[in-house]
């Protein structure tokens, strides 16, 4: 599996794919190139991580409605719009749907790079965000029900005293799962267990 960085350039000119490759492929990334939204949409269900190019003037498909469906999907790469003269409008919306930035043809290579830095940036603090969520599960998952409901007090700001009242437990009982809380996330202080219960999306109770 190639370390470079993945790009998935769409464009339904032949033209474009090529030159646009090339100076991709000579910068240091990886290139998968596919002549249309339909193409990229059937060929990749699942994209792997990765910046996207797209053209929006396509035919089937253009690059608004390939986006709407890359959002409907949940799939969360970072989009640059490529985008003939007279297009900024249409780019505009686009970026109004989430797109990080658009180029104007014959885009720039300075440009297109530095648009493509920003999108990796992107890319990689939300990966970061996904791994943490995940290791965050792994250990709300290793707490019991209870704890869980000690931890979602905490996370709703509550003392001791109101969480054990809400539960229906006495204080003491509410600080030895809290201990157990703090033991089994493997941390020393509440900042910490806070992090990681926000990192997991455990709610507070309503």
């Amino acid at each position: 599996m190639s370390e470079k960085p993945l790009i998935h350039l769409i464009d339904d000119e032949d033209s474009v794919r090529r030159s646009a490759s090339f100076l991709l492929k000579t910068s240091g990334y990886d290139v998968r190139a596919y002549a249309s939204g339909v193409a990229f949409l059937k060929e990749a269900r699942h994209p792997d991580p990765g910046c996207i190019l797209l053209d929006i003037r396509m035919p089937e498909m253009d690059g608004l409605e390939v986006q709407r469906e890359l959002n409907a999907r949940g799939v969360a790469l970072p989009v640059i719009v490529l985008t003939g003269h007279g297009d900024v409008v249409t780019a505009v919306t686009a970026m109004k749907q989430g797109a990080l930035d658009f180029l104007e043809k014959p885009f720039e290579k300075a440009l297109l790079l530095a648009a493509l830095d920003r999108g990796f940036e992107r890319l990689g603090r939300a990966e970061t965000a996904e791994v943490e969520g995940q290791e965050a599960a792994v250990r709300i998952a290793a707490l019991t029900p209870r704890e869980r409901d000690v931890l979602r007090g905490l996370v709703a700001g509550h003392p001791n005293k109101t969480i054990a009242y809400d539960l229906g437990i006495s204080p003491r009982t509410v600080e030895v799962h809290r201990a157990n809380v703090m033991t089994k996330l493997e941390v020393r202080s509440l900042s910490e267990a806070l992090r990681i219960a926000f990192a997991a999306g455990l709610d507070a109770p309503d």
